[in-house]
């Protein structure tokens, strides 16, 4: 039913059904019931914090933190709201997100659209529930990468006192220059003034970078450099990529939706390709959350046997419903973490 409409049309109506049904009386305990597993194997401590599950939602989905409670219902071990920047901004022209159903993938130009910093953590303090929280935030399109710093900070305070752990965002391709900002020099000034902030408040938060999946090796070098410097808690990789390669989709309909970052079933393969690089340059030392084209359990496994500690879904979210997370975890109990225990 959903994919008769448009991609954005579809989430914004989702959105507003899940959040309508869970407030009738009961809906969100029948919800549970529903779609929550709970298996001890699946449990996971990392960067201090206590994971019921490693199945993750990864950021975009629920940008200003207006579904968490409802999401939490689902089984979640942990959710990613954002990315945040610290004014509101509308983001790029519509349309800018696209079903590529033969491949199983998005294509997405939303360009940090959100409601701003204020907006979030509001939302994020009259929350009910427990689920881990994830802060990703980003810089405003207007703002100049010479005046990114201050962005990230600012972000950085707004949610403070909210989430469980930040994620700097400078790898999405939706907005002018951002990437740039993965540069060594550039990446290193601003991660470091992040921590110099963390290292100010009563406690220190998690702090990890999301990066792209186009980077070469002596990038993906460079980025263990600095995250070691910075002593960073981890790594998420990857986020969506500006690769159209060995997609099913009609070459015409792919120029009609332009540009944008490309998830989903066809990123699993690089994305796995740059977990294992990193955990293995790493030597294990820095963990990673791995996202990119995990459709079922079977490759949150694969991405777990890579090196990742941890897993996120988004575009499998969309594609597998609700029953994803349930169906993931008991694979997951099944098939790997018996094993590892």
């Amino acid at each position: 039913m959903f994919f008769k409409f448009s991609a954005e049309q579809a989430h914004h109506i989702a959105f507003t059904l899940f959040k309508s049904i869970l407030k009738l009386p009961v809906a969100k305990k029948i919800s549970t019931s529903i779609f929550q597993y709970n298996n001890a194997n699946l449990a996971q401590d990392l960067f201090g914090l206590h994971f019921p599950n490693p199945i993750g939602l990864a950021a975009g989905f629920d940008k200003d933190a207006k579904l968490v409670d409802e999401l939490e219902t689902l089984g979640f071990g942990f959710i990613e709201i954002g990315t945040v920047t610290p004014e509101p901004q509308a983001g790029n022209p519509q349309p800018r997100l696209f079903r590529l159903a033969e491949d199983r993938a998005l294509i997405n130009r939303m360009g940090f659209n959100n409601e701003g910093m204020l907006a979030a953590a509001d939302r994020l303090k009259a929350r009910k529930g427990k689920v881990i929280i994830g802060g990703n935030i980003g810089k405003n399109k207007l703002t100049p990468n010479e005046e990114a710093i201050s962005d990230y900070e600012k972000a950085f305070d707004a949610l403070y006192d909210y989430v469980d752990y930040f994620v700097i965002n400078v790898s999405s391709p939706n907005t002018p220059n951002l990437r740039a900002l993965q540069e060594k020099e550039p990446l290193k000034a601003l991660l470091m003034a992040v921590q110099v902030r963390n290292k100010k408040k009563p406690t220190l938060k998690p702090v990890l970078l999301k990066i792209a999946p186009d980077l070469t090796e002596s990038m993906l070098d460079d980025i263990l450099e600095i995250v070691s410097e910075a002593q960073l808690s981890g790594i998420i990789a990857t986020n969506t990529t500006i690769s159209r390669e060995n997609l099913i989709t009609d070459q015409n309909a792919l120029e009609h939706m332009g540009a944008g970052g490309l998830s989903g079933k066809p990123l699993q393969n690089r994305s796995t390709e740059v977990v294992r690089y990193l955990y293995k340059k790493s030597a294990g030392t820095v963990p990673i959350i791995a996202a990119g084209g995990i459709m079922n359990g079977k490759d949150a496994m694969g991405k777990l046997q890579a090196g990742a500690s941890l897993v996120q879904v988004y575009t499998g979210f969309v594609y597998e419903g609700p029953g994803m997370i349930k169906r993931m975890s008991k694979y997951l109990a099944a098939n790997y973490y018996q094993h590892k225990k």
